[in-house]
């Protein structure tokens, strides 16, 4: 694994909180009268979402990143403060796209069932991805998709959380009820909640929020802001590279026997401290070459982040290293070349870097 995807899984999880997904935060649902709905348990509700066929569809996706993080030289643009936009259609039989625009460039992701495409305009460069059908494009989805950042929340939180159904909501023109997720009181997490809205007649979420500690304001936004089902062009799901693109072909995933759960947590080379809210990612941490690329070695955009200027010095029974710290997330960097990341205090991180 190259840095570049270990900084996508790893960093995030740093400004994420590392089990808790890979951008799967929103906003309450928008304002406005709430639509009359049937009354549903929470049982219910998180059932129905995790079962949930709803079929083709396309959308536009916006994500508000309020983290507050300082700017990161080679980090992940969904890390960056400020809104940005995707547009996602869905297919059947593991087809889908992915647009997600970049000034004049933009990424795109295409799956035809079989084979996953992404494609990046700003320096003709394509990777193939093949694989069995029903794969998605590695390391993209969660951080655009709120349908499979929702679902990756209730799995990853479910039995550490007081989970509640509190009210209704209109999210894309849709009416919708508010799941709520909210730790249990040992849970030593900087996190208040988590706001799932799920869409009343197809039961697929369609926007997310969560909330820190002593804040009323969501510190990051995904979610539909128009959302249509119904059959899509077939044409959308093929992909075909420009001319003057250069092409790599990337290794095949191994194959999940069919009814597996989800493993597309943390890569391998990291360890996972501790479950639920609580949960601390540790990894290595992507090293800065300082003008040198490394290929096997760098982040997205051809730049490898650098950390070591980030945070304040922190020192311990593990070594000594920088605490980077947000309103939801905080992570240590060690001097030995290490990341420990989780929506968690600093203490947290510290026994988990000690073990």
């Amino acid at each position: 694994m190259t840095a570049g995807r270990a900084w996508s899984r790893i960093g995030v999880g740093a400004a994420l909180a590392g089990a808790v997904g890979l951008g799967l935060i929103a906003v309450p649902a928008g304002a406005g009268a709430a639509p009359e709905l049937p009354p549903v348990s929470a049982e219910d509700l998180v059932s129905s979402v995790l079962t949930a066929k709803p079929g083709p569809f396309n959308g536009t996706v916006e994500l508000d990143n309020a983290l507050g993080l300082p700017a990161i030289p080679g980090a992940p643009a969904q890390l960056a403060n400020g809104t940005s936009t995707a547009r996602v259609w869905s297919g059947d039989d593991g087809k889908g796209r992915l647009s997600i625009p970049s000034g004049s460039d933009e990424k795109t992701v295409v799956a035809d069932g079989t084979t996953v495409w992404i494609y990046d305009s700003a320096d003709r460069t394509a990777a193939k991805h093949t694989g069995t059908p029903g794969e998605r494009a590695p390391d993209q989805r969660s951080t655009t998709d709120p349908t499979a950042a929702a679902a990756q929340a209730i799995q990853t939180l479910g039995k550490t959380s007081t989970i509640t159904v509190d009210g209704t909501a209109e999210v894309a023109g849709r009416p919708a009820y508010e799941l709520v997720l909210a730790p249990h009181p040992t849970e030593r997490t900087l996190l208040r909640e988590v706001r799932i809205a799920v869409d009343a007649e197809k039961r697929v979420p369609t926007q997310l929020t969560v909330l820190a500690n002593g804040s009323t304001d969501p510190a990051l936004q995904i979610g539909f802001t128009d959302l249509t089902f119904g059959p899509q062009d077939a044409s959308l799901f093929t992909f075909t590279p420009p001319p003057g693109t250069t092409v790599t072909d990337e290794p095949a995933p191994a194959d999940k026997p069919e009814g597996s759960p989800d493993r597309s947590g943390p890569p391998a080379g990291t360890t996972v401290v501790g479950d639920g809210w609580d949960t601390v990612v540790v990894g290595k941490a992507p090293a800065a070459r300082q003008g040198r690329p490394d290929p096997e070695d760098q982040g997205p955009g051809g730049a490898t982040p650098d950390l070591s200027s980030l945070g304040t010095p922190v020192s311990g029974s593990w070594g000594s290293g920088r605490l980077i710290t947000t309103a939801v997330a905080s992570a240590i960097v060690t001097d030995d070349g290490r990341v420990a990341a989780g929506a968690v205090p600093e203490q947290v991180l510290t026994e988990a870097l000690a073990k």
